[in-house]
């Protein structure tokens, strides 16, 4: 079965075979809900934006080629094969290059007389920079996901930080508890201290000196 975009209620041109749907039906499947399965996957999606896209520069695409083309290349990610990916980021990257240094030079030929035109392609030059070193670095992250992950566990290292080692009253009073009551009444080997020999008794009464007269006002 075909999709083509028409709807209904609206005239619209008809649709060419290019930009039709080709769309394998599946047993015990109805047609709608085989259509809106085939059109939520992320390969057609893609598709019709691509398609859209390079019109003006590659003429009209072929709408289930692209899909298809699509859905093997994911099927490739999928299966572990990083190489396209990776040829994506390089050229996205020196096509971020390219879109720097153009910007920059055209800030430059407005520097001096139109300062507001010169501060527009002055920042969409470091944006395109921005990105071109954010591209590098997912790249390198795919070559080399060790080496990345060490250095943002060091960025996340450095900087001032306070490290405290002095328990905490709750945890000196926790460690006291663990300290058996027996443990000061006891030697290293076991057997209990000896006190000594006992002593002899006090008296429990001191004698009292008699106190001497007070000084102190008649009334």
């Amino acid at each position: 079965m075909a999709a083509d975009h028409r709807k209904a209620g609206k005239s619209k041109p008809a649709a060419t075979s290019s930009n039709v749907l080709k769309i394998a039906a599946e047993p015990g499947i109805e047609e709608t809900a085989m259509l809106s399965k085939v059109v939520l996957r992320p390969s057609v999606k893609a598709a019709a934006t691509i398609q859209a896209f390079a019109q003006p520069a590659w003429g009209e695409l072929d709408l289930t080629t692209l899909a298809d083309e699509l859905s093997a290349q994911i099927g490739t990610v999928t299966r572990g094969d990083l190489q396209r990916a990776e040829a994506m980021l390089i050229a996205q990257a020196h096509t971020l290059e390219a879109l720097f240094h153009e910007l920059a030079r055209r800030a430059g030929l407005n520097m001096g007389q139109y300062l507001q035109s010169a501060e527009t392609y002055m920042r969409l030059a470091l944006k395109a920079q921005s990105q071109c070193r954010a591209t590098l670095e997912t790249l390198a992250a795919i070559k080399n996901p060790a080496s990345v992950a060490f250095v943002r566990q060091a960025n996340i290292a450095h900087g001032p930080q306070q490290v405290n080692n002095v328990p905490s009253p709750a945890a000196s009073r926790a460690r006291e508890s663990e300290i058996a009551p027996n443990e000061l009444l006891e030697g290293t080997d076991g057997k209990r201290l000896d006190l000594g020999a006992p002593s002899a008794a006090g008296s429990a009464d001191s004698p009292l000196e008699t106190m001497g007269a007070i000084d102190g006002p008649k009334e």
